[in-house]
């Protein structure tokens, strides 16, 4: 995420102030190592497992894990007629993932003829996260898509005065915010559940999944007769490395403004 999306030099925009240029096309693609080993199943069948994954970064795409093609169970795979093509790596070919009476279509994708711009493609294969049953990094299963090694999540104490504001009428302060900062987003600020007004926060039943932060709790946010729904939201038992945002909430809804002193 941090060089393909946001700011960063793979996307396809206007390229962020530096002493250098990027010669090359205005859609960029970038192949680097996984560093750890990776593996996938489907109905308990492992159809990849590998330690030599490569992520393929691309202009306003979240990177791509390959595989090369002896991590892959080919036994578990079959040809289909189903194909794509890419202007900037070519034509790719697709299989199916049959394990007992479970078939997963189309799961599958390889350039088996790339471009000669991408020819590093050539033998590797990808898969569709959510047409196999679960994701292994190392040997914790994983949600959503794997950890991105350009991507950072950093969150600091701050002693700085932020409000939270509907209509300009506040319905948090807190004299002790967390500001967190993440790779091509804006600053998010934290108040602590206590420093929200009494009767602002409903339950709500949506949740979301980070792979940097961790399972979100939502709230609707109630101020006086106006209810904002989903405008809230926390990690109640958040991941490491951010572990203190819990026990606090964050505000993202167009009708609430979040202030933080300059200093």
């Amino acid at each position: 995420m941090s060089l393909t999306l946001g700011r960063g030099p793979l996307v396809a925009k206007d390229f962020p102030e530096s002493n250098y240029e990027i010669d090359g096309p205005k859609h960029r693609i970038l192949w680097h190592e996984f560093p750890r080993r990776v593996r996938a199943e489907l109905a308990g069948a492992t159809v990849f497992d590998t330690v030599s994954g490569r992520l393929l970064h691309e202009s306003q795409m979240l990177p791509v894990l390959y595989v090369p093609e002896a991590d892959v169970d080919f036994g578990l795979l079959e040809p289909t007629d189903h194909s794509t093509h890419c202007p900037f790596k070519g034509d790719a070919s697709y299989w199916s993932i049959r394990v007992g009476d479970q078939v997963s279509e189309n799961a599958v994708w390889s350039y088996l003829e790339p471009n000669d711009e991408a020819s590093w493609l050539a033998g590797h294969y990808a898969c569709y996260r959510g047409k196999l049953d679960a994701w292994f990094d190392e040997d914790e299963e994983i949600r959503g898509h794997l950890r991105d090694p350009f991507h950072r999540v950093d969150v600091r104490a701050s002693s700085r005065r932020a409000r939270a504001l509907i209509g300009g009428e506040p319905v948090a302060i807190t004299d002790l915010p967390m500001v967190l900062s993440e790779t091509g987003l804006p600053n998010r600020i934290y108040f602590p559940i206590d420093d929200v007004d009494a009767g602002v926060l409903e339950p709500s039943e949506a949740t979301a999944h980070c792979p940097y932060k961790g399972d979100a709790t939502y709230w609707s946010v109630r101020a006086g007769d106006e209810k904002l729904e989903d405008a809230a939201f926390g990690y109640p038992e958040p991941l490491d490395g951010v572990g203190r945002v819990a026990g606090h909430v964050a505000f993202l809804h167009d009708e609430i403004d979040v202030e933080i002193e300059p200093r």
